[in-house]
């Protein structure tokens, strides 16, 4: 059975209207429309076999409003709607899509998004073995999605279907401020 993952993630800290045009396309570029492209490309060919798995990677920050990140933010709520659009659409085809909806992750995302003097920066971060196998796990099960990887990144990515946006605004208003700017 083939399987694919499309994991792009790219952001930028800061205000929307302080960043360079390109620099916020290229994130869009990278994290909707590669997502897009890569997916055209593995689903045609699973919908023709009959049969595929294909996880998605998004983020808990998928339903909440980005302050001082809104692309990537913006991004990730789109990538998580089309993968859960998706599930449903290959249902008929023998295909699963699940979307992986992980927490801060232990990664180099926070630098390369110049985030790395943020409280988020500073917070535990979930083990990347962890959440990819959490990811892996649902893919092969066939779950429209998970939220990986920790019980807090559970927790906060639980509380996105019930708290009004402007209270997940300034929570993460909050959690993204540079600590120099307070």
């Amino acid at each position: 059975m083939r399987r694919a993952a499309l994991n792009a993630g790219s952001g930028r800290a800061g205000p929307f209207i302080a960043g360079e045009l390109d620099d916020d396309l290229g994130i869009i570029d990278l994290n909707v429309r590669s997502s897009v492209q890569l997916a055209k490309l593995v689903l045609v060919d699973m919908a023709r076999r009959g049969s595929g798995k294909v996880l998605f990677t998004s983020s808990i920050v998928a339903g909440m409003p980005g302050w001082n990140q809104s692309m990537y933010n913006a991004s990730k709520s789109f990538v998580q709607s089309f993968a859960a659009a998706l599930h449903d659409e290959m249902r008929p085809t023998g295909v699963t899509v699940t979307s992986l909806m992980p927490g801060p992750t232990a990664t180099n995302f926070f630098g390369r998004a110049g985030m790395s003097d943020t409280l988020l920066a500073r917070m535990p971060k979930d083990d990347p073995a962890r959440v990819a196998r959490q990811g892996y796990e649902a893919l092969m099960s066939g779950d429209r999605k998970v939220l990986a990887a920790s019980l807090f990144s559970k927790a906060m990515g639980a509380t996105n279907w019930f708290l009004p946006d402007s209270v997940k605004s300034a929570a993460n208003r909050l959690i993204v401020t540079r600590t120099g700017s307070r």
